[in-house]
C-alpha cells in the first residue's frame, strides 16, 4: 500500500512539474479575463433598512451581504475554513500541487470529478468563471489564481474570499449568513456555528442548515475534525461543540418585524436613485424605535389571534400523506411535507403525526415534536370527532397552525394550542406629536399573506373615532362641555331615523357625557347645529380630505373615509395642543460610504402662525378624550395602564364593519384599527372598545413604561372654569349654547350664569322629554 502512494505521490508531482512548463503555452490559446474585478473589488451591496436606534429591518436586493474587513472576521472562523478548503493557503502561492495533480488525473483519466481547489482558484472560479468542469477552465483558474497572488496580499484575497462567496439562502459572504442562519453578527457566534458556516462554500445550495440540517452538521463534523488535526482547537472543544445543540434561525425571519415599512423604505429610494439601489449599499434609517416597533407588531399579533379565537376553528390548511411507523423515515417525510409550507414565529406550521380525542402530536417545521392536549385542543374538538366532516378533520397528515401559550410547569418546556391563520386584519400606527416621527407602524398581519399597507392606504369608515373632531368644530360654535343635547329619537327630513348602538336613550345630556358614551343621537344635533359644510371644513384642519366626508348629518357617524395615518396625525394635533404635524417616516438615506443622500427637516416650529386649531379648543378636547378613557367607552384604557394621562375614543362603524381606537399619551399617538378586507361585519357582539382597545393598550402600555404621568395642565388662555365645567372665558357670564333641542332649537346661556342658566335649561328639557334620563351608555 505504501508503494502504491509513493507511486501516486510521484505521479502527481510530475503532471504537476508539466502542467507548470506547459501552462503558459496553454492559457495563451484561451481569451482570459481580467483580474480587474478583484483587484479593484467592489462588492455588490444590498439596500438596507434599519430602526432610528439602529437595528436592521430588512435587506433588499440579490444578494445579502455585509462587507466585513479581515480584522474583524473571528480568527476562528478563519481557522475553520482555511482547515476545511485550503490548511496551506499561507504557503502556497495561489495553487496547491498536489491538488492540482488530483483535479488533472480526474480530467485526464475520466475518474470522478476533484474540487481541491484553493482559496485563491475558488475566488477566481466564482468571480470570473463559469462552473463548468473542463480542462480548459481548470486551466484558466490556475493561471489566474497564480496572477491574482502577484497582484494581491494574501490576507486581501483572504478578506474579499470571506465577503464574496455565496453560501445559501441568498446569503453572501459570512457576515450575511452568520445573521441568517443564526440571527447573530460575526463576533457572537460559537465554534458550533463558526464550523458550520466552513462547511457550507463546498455544497451551499443542499447543505446549508435551512436546506438540509442533516447534511449541514454532517459537514460541521467533517470541519471541527480538520480543525483538531490542523490543531487549532483542541480535544475538548471539539467534543464541546459537537455537543452543542443549534438553533437555526426560521428564514424570513426577523427581530424587528416591519415589512410595511421596509416596503415603504424601498419604493422611495428606487423612485430617487432607480435600480441600482440594490447593490450599491444604500441605507436608510428610519424613524422607527425598535422596541416600540416589537411591541406593536406583538400587540397586532395578540389582538388578531384573540379575536379569531372567539369565532370557530375552521379545519387544517391542507392534508399531506405520511408513512406507516413512527422512525427516523416518519421524521424525514414530515419534514419533507412541511417544506412548502411558509413557517412562521408564532403561528408555526405543523404536520399531525398521531391524533385522538384527548391528544395531539405534531412536528414542527424544525423537527421539534409538540403535544397539544386539553386546554390546547379544545378549540379544534369538532375536528377530532369520529365523524368530523373532511374539512374538519383533525388526522395524522393534517397541516395545521399551532402557537406557544407559554411555560409547562416545569419552567422548561412549552405549551402548546391549536390555531389558524386569521382572516381579519388589523394596523397599528404610533407618532410622537410633537416631531410627527413615526415610532411604530404595523400596517397588516402579515406583509408575506398580504403586502397593503392597512395604515397608509386602507380608507376606512373611522366611525365613532371621528366625533372628538367634530365636537372640535363644535366648540367654535359656541357649544361648550356642559351644552345639553337631546339623546332622543331623530329623524331627518328625509325619513333616515338613526340609533344609538344599543338602541336606547338618555334624554338631554352634557357634551362631555355625550362624547363619553359616543351617543349617536347627541352627536347628530351638535353637527346639525355646527352645519356640515363647516365641520367638513374644520376636518381638514386636522389632516382629513373633506372630499372624502359625506355633506349630509351620516358625518356625525364617521361615514366618511380615512386611513389609520390620517386618524393619528388627527389626534396628535390635539395632544400637543393645536398643531398639525406632518407624518415622518424616512429621517436619512446614505451610500455605502456614509455620505448623506438624504434627511428629514427637522420638524417646524410650534408657533402660534402655524396653528392648526386654538390651544384652548385642544385643550378643552383633551379634557373631553380624557373622560372617555375615565368613565366612557374606553374606561378600560385607564384601568388597564394605571394611569390617569390617557385620552382617546373608541369607533365602530354600523354593523361593526370597521373597529377603532384612537387616542393618546401626552408624548404619544397611537391608532390602532381592525377590520376584513372585504368588508363584512366582525360580529355583533363587537366593537372598537372590545377589539381594538385592547391592541391599544397592549402596545401602550410598553410604549409608556417608565414615562411620568403627565396630568393635563392648568388650562391655557382663553378657558375658564365655569358652572362645574370648562367654557371659554368670553361667555363665562353668557353667550355659549346651553342646550341643543329639536323641540326649543338653540338656547344661549343668559346673565343668570352658567350654573343657574344650565339648570333652567336642563328641567325645560327634561319637560320636554316627557320621561327621565335612562342610565344607559347609547353606544361606541
Amino acid at each position: 500500500m505504501l508503494q502504491n502512494r509513493s507511486r501516486r505521490a510521484a505521479l502527481a508531482l510530475a503532471l504537476s512539474a508539466a502542467l507548470a512548463a506547459a501552462l503558459p503555452a496553454t492559457v495563451s490559446a484561451f481569451d482570459m479575463p481580467s483580474l480587474d474585478r478583484i483587484v479593484h473589488y467592489q462588492p455588490k451591496l444590498p439596500l438596507q433598512v434599519f430602526t432610528a436606534d439602529g437595528e436592521e429591518i430588512a435587506q433588499f436586493g440579490a444578494e445579502r451581504r455585509e462587507y466585513v474587513p479581515l480584522a474583524r472576521i473571528p480568527l476562528q472562523l478563519q481557522q475553520a475554513l482555511l482547515a476545511v478548503e485550503d490548511a496551506r493557503f499561507r504557503e502556497h502561492s495561489g495553487v496547491d500541487p498536489k491538488g492540482m495533480a488530483r483535479a488533472l488525473v480526474a480530467v485526464i483519466t475520466g475518474g470522478r470529478k476533484q474540487g481541491a481547489s484553493t482559496i485563491t482558484q475558488q475566488l477566481v472560479r466564482t468571480m470570473l468563471l463559469t462552473r463548468e468542469f473542463s480542462a480548459e477552465r481548470k486551466a484558466k483558474e490556475i493561471w489566474l489564481a497564480l496572477k491574482l497572488e502577484n497582484e494581491l496580499s494574501k490576507d486581501r484575497i483572504l478578506e474579499i474570499y470571506l465577503n464574496e462567496i455565496f453560501l445559501g439562502q441568498r446569503a453572501y459572504g459570512f457576515a450575511a449568513a452568520a445573521k441568517t442562519y443564526f440571527g447573530k453578527p460575526l463576533d457572537q457566534l460559537t465554534l458550533a456555528e463558526n464550523a458550520m458556516l466552513a462547511g457550507l462554500p463546498q455544497n451551499p445550495y443542499y447543505a446549508n442548515p435551512v436546506a438540509n440540517f442533516q447534511r449541514a452538521t454532517q459537514r460541521q463534523r467533517v470541519v471541527l475534525e480538520r480543525m483538531r488535526e490542523t490543531g487549532v482547537i483542541t480535544e475538548q472543544q471539539l467534543a464541546a461543540a459537537r455537543a452543542e445543540k443549534l438553533v437555526i434561525r426560521t428564514p424570513g425571519l426577523r427581530s424587528v418585524h416591519a415589512a410595511h415599512v421596509a416596503e415603504m423604505a424601498r419604493r422611495a429610494v428606487v423612485e430617487r436613485f432607480g435600480t441600482e439601489a440594490y447593490s450599491s449599499g444604500l441605507r436608510v434609517t428610519t424613524s422607527l424605535v425598535a422596541a416600540d416597533q416589537r411591541a406593536a407588531h406583538a400587540a397586532v399579533q395578540r389582538g388578531v389571534l384573540a379575536f379569531e379565537r372567539r369565532g370557530a376553528w375552521r379545519g387544517p390548511e391542507d392534508t399531506e400523506s405520511l408513512p406507516a411507523g413512527t422512525g427516523a423515515e416518519l421524521e424525514r417525510a414530515a419534514a419533507e411535507a412541511l417544506k412548502d409550507h411558509r413557517d412562521d414565529e408564532t403561528l408555526r406550521v405543523g404536520i399531525v403525526l398521531d391524533a385522538n380525542p384527548k391528544a395531539v402530536q405534531v412536528q414542527l417545521a424544525t423537527g421539534e415534536r409538540v403535544t397539544l392536549q386539553g386546554e390546547g385542543l379544545r378549540w379544534a374538538q369538532r375536528g377530532l370527532d369520529p365523524k368530523a366532516k373532511a374539512p374538519l378533520k383533525l388526522a395524522r397528515g393534517a397541516i395545521v397552525r399551532v402557537v406557544s401559550t407559554g411555560k409547562a410547569k416545569d419552567r422548561k418546556t412549552d405549551v402548546w394550542a391549536i390555531s389558524q391563520w386569521p382572516e381579519v386584519e388589523a394596523a397599528l400606527v404610533a407618532m410622537d406629536p410633537q416631531s410627527g416621527r413615526i415610532r411604530a407602524l404595523v400596517g397588516g398581519f402579515d406583509f408575506t399573506n398580504q403586502p397593503f399597507n392597512h395604515v397608509t392606504q386602507g380608507w376606512r369608515q373611522p366611525g365613532s373615532a371621528i366625533k372628538p373632531l367634530l365636537y372640535s368644530a363644535a366648540l367654535e360654535s359656541r357649544v361648550m362641555p356642559g351644552t345639553l343635547v337631546d339623546d332622543l329619537p331623530f329623524t331627518a327630513a328625509n325619513g333616515w331615523s338613526p340609533t344609538n348602538s344599543n338602541h336606547q336613550t338618555l334624554g338631554p345630556i352634557t357634551v362631555r357625557h355625550a362624547l363619553a358614551v359616543s351617543s349617536n343621537l347627541a352627536s347628530i344635533r351638535v353637527l346639525q347645529h355646527v352645519g356640515t359644510p363647516t365641520a367638513r371644513d374644520w376636518l381638514g384642519r386636522f389632516g382629513l380630505d373633506p372630499a372624502r366626508q359625506p355633506d349630509d348629518l351620516t358625518l356625525a357617524l364617521g361615514t366618511g373615509s380615512a386611513t389609520p395615518i390620517q386618524m393619528v396625525q388627527a389626534y396628535a394635533t390635539l395632544a400637543n395642543g393645536g398643531w398639525r404635524v406632518p407624518p415622518v417616516v424616512i429621517e436619512k438615506i446614505t451610500d455605502a460610504q456614509g455620505k448623506v443622500l438624504f434627511e428629514a427637516p427637522p420638524a417646524a416650529p410650534l408657533t402660534e402662525d402655524t396653528r392648526a386649531i386654538p390651544a384652548r379648543n385642544a385643550y378643552v378636547m383633551s379634557s373631553l378624550l380624557n373622560e372617555v378613557t375615565r368613565s366612557g367607552t374606553a374606561a378600560r384604557a385607564q384601568a388597564l395602564l394605571k394611569r390617569p394621562d390617557i385620552y382617546g375614543k373608541t369607533g365602530t362603524t354600523n354593523e361593526a364593519v370597521d373597529a377603532w381606537f384612537v387616542g393618546f399619551q401626552p408624548s404619544l399617538a397611537t391608532a390602532v384599527w381592525v377590520g376584513y378586507d372585504k368588508p363584512r361585519s366582525l360580529g355583533g357582539a363587537e366593537s372598537g372598545g372590545r377589539i381594538a382597545l385592547p391592541i391599544w393598550t397592549d402596545y401602550m402600555g410598553v410604549a409608556l413604561k417608565g414615562k411620568p404621568v403627565q396630568p393635563l395642565p392648568e388650562p391655557p388662555e382663553g378657558v375658564v372654569a365655569s358652572g362645574g365645567d370648562l367654557v371659554y372665558s368670553e361667555w363665562r357670564d353668557g353667550g355659549w349654547v346651553s342646550a341643543i333641542s329639536d323641540t326649543a332649537g338653540v338656547q344661549y346661556q343668559t346673565s343668570f350664569g352658567a350654573g343657574v342658566g344650565r339648570v333652567f335649561d336642563a328641567i325645560g328639557d327634561w319637560l320636554r322629554s316627557g320621561r327621565p334620563a335612562t342610565p344607559q351608555p347609547p353606544g361606541q
